[in-house]
């Protein structure tokens, strides 16, 4: 078991005026969160974070733009590290809520993000006051509940106080440690050479490393610091593991503003059936079912559940 806090929250909203959201609302969410939580943690006011002299202890930057190590990184080059929170979206399909109508999803807070919890809330409140979606719909945060073994509401509303709650995932399943099945909910999207990989082509190695990787970055930057792992002996064990798919391919677009275009975006949906020695790869793959995998996590993309063999005989 990896000691990583994480928790899963379902946010409740009750719409003021009418709001809508696209078929694909992960994008919307973050550019909303982001938006506002920059709004309410940046001091500086400076227009980007990589000059400022606060970036390594600013709130918004360790949550939304995580910087990279000053002196680079043994396991891969990148700008920045993965961050600490996953928004997971209400179900695919465009959407139009009516004043009074409720709205919920659920959001991920991985290590000490979840210290900034009062401060994440805050500002998905701000965003959702000042409007989110086409057309800028509004509504009031009305509950916040911990999903774990039990629900618990953690937050009646935004003039009351947190309650205190665990920052401990679900035990890991008992399960046949040779075969189990992921059902990809959101499009997973792996990358080779910044080219995504199909489902003809995608391998158990391509996903089980992916994982692995993120779930090390988090834990490293996020958490209580580098895991001693051996990523070459992973890889060579995830060469072994065979896979049966039912995978097709999901395609959708948004539009980036940073950017300033739409961006085509896709990935796997499905079934895909892992067979080998597992066992090395069930810590990752279990908290990956909080955390996601591939490109885009942070806006719910590359959603997963498992069951197992022993699920399925039950």
């Amino acid at each position: 078991m990896i000691a990583l806090p994480l928790a899963r929250y379902r946010l409740e909203f009750t719409v003021e005026t009418p709001l809508s959201l696209p078929a694909y609302a992960g994008s919307t969410l973050r550019g909303a969160f982001g938006g506002a939580l920059r709004a309410t943690a940046c001091i500086t006011k400076q227009k980007t974070c990589e000059s400022c002299p606060l970036l390594r202890s600013c709130p918004y930057a360790v949550i939304f733009e995580t910087p990279p190590p000053a002196d680079g990184h043994a396991l891969q080059k990148f700008t920045q590290v993965p961050h600490p929170y996953v928004i997971e979206p209400p179900d695919w399909g465009e959407k139009m809520y009516a004043p009074g109508e409720p709205l919920a999803f659920h959001l991920v807070l991985a290590g000490r993000a979840l210290d900034q919890l009062p401060l994440v809330l805050w500002a998905f409140a701000k965003a959702f006051k000042r409007g989110v979606g086409k057309g800028d719909g509004t509504a009031r945060l009305s509950s916040v509940t911990h999903i774990g073994e039990i629900e618990t509401v953690v937050l009646e509303n935004m003039e009351s106080t947190l309650a205190e709650h665990p920052h401990t995932v679900l035990p890991e399943p008992i399960f046949s440690n040779d075969t189990l099945t992921l059902t990809i909910n959101t499009p997973l999207r792996l990358q080779k050479n910044g080219h995504p990989i199909d489902a003809n082509t995608l391998t158990a190695r391509d996903l089980l490393m992916a994982l692995v990787r993120r779930i090390a970055l988090i834990h490293e930057f996020h958490g209580a610091g580098a895991l001693p792992l051996n990523f070459t002996e992973l890889a060579q064990q995830a060469e072994a593991i065979a896979s049966e798919k039912e995978l097709r391919w999901r395609d959708w677009t948004r539009y980036s503003s940073r950017q300033n275009q739409k961006m085509a975006l896709g990935g796997v949906v499905g079934k895909w059936t892992l067979t080998g020695d597992l066992a090395p790869f069930m810590p990752f793959l279990h908290l990956g079912q909080w955390l996601h995998a591939g490109k885009e996590a942070t806006f719910g993309m590359g959603a997963y559940r498992l069951k197992t063999q022993l699920d399925t005989a039950s």
